[in-house]
């Protein structure tokens, strides 16, 4: 149980996809939908409720914060997430493009950053972070995205398709994630799966439970 918990700590939000050259992403414009989940999901996070009811999970914190807001294709934001114990040291950092369907979904589109991630440790506490890249310096994760639709006033959830996000990480063929947002909370649901479609690793009871803190 906990190997299959901590592997979450690696790929949260379709992070073991595979990496392919980037194409520049279609003229997406903002709407209100787009600006309204951007605007839940920006903040600080933490599992550590969670993690002190179930020791399957782990504390961690996780970090959303705006960038290139400027864009009109869309909404950015810069992720990072760590440890607790070594918050200023993230295992995983991403950029995510949030952008609107015209069936009224909301796609997050998952990047890697250019080069070594952690020269970027701590950007999100910048004014204007990540002011020094370009949407055109990222690596996509092709067929990562989390399709997002509304729930109720409150809600959005989606996940990602099928098994299209491929993964060969720790015996896995390809990955799932499950996400729900609300205006206080992100809970994401990362899993693996063999070719057989069995669970390689990933938390086996449910999500990990994101609560926003104070600012």
């Amino acid at each position: 149980m906990k190997r299959f918990a901590h592997v979450m700590v690696i790929c949260a939000l379709a992070g073991c996809g595979t990496i392919t050259q980037y194409e520049p992403p279609l003229a997406y414009q903002n709407s209100p939908q787009v600006d309204q989940v951007w605007k839940w999901m920006t903040g600080s996070y933490s599992s550590a409720q969670q993690s002190q009811t179930d020791a399957q999970y782990k504390n961690i914190v996780l970090q959303m914060s705006p960038i290139w807001t400027d864009q009109p294709d869309g909404r950015w934001l810069y992720v990072e997430q760590a440890m607790q114990e070594t918050a200023n040291k993230p295992y995983q950092q991403r950029v995510y493009h949030l952008v609107h369907h015209d069936n009224g979904a909301i796609e997050i589109l998952v990047f890697e950053l250019p080069g070594d991630p952690l020269q970027y440790a701590g950007a999100w506490q910048q004014q204007q972070p990540l002011s020094q890249l370009l949407p055109s310096q990222l690596t996509p994760q092709s067929g990562c995205g989390v399709k997002l639709k509304a729930k109720s006033a409150t809600q959005w959830g989606g996940s990602t398709d099928g098994d299209m996000c491929a993964s060969s990480l720790n015996g896995a063929a390809y990955t799932t994630s499950e996400v729900m947002v609300t205006a206080n909370e992100i809970t994401s649901w990362d899993r693996g799966f063999d070719s057989a479609g069995k669970q390689v690793w990933g938390a086996t009871k449910g999500p990990y439970q994101f609560k926003k803190q104070a600012q």
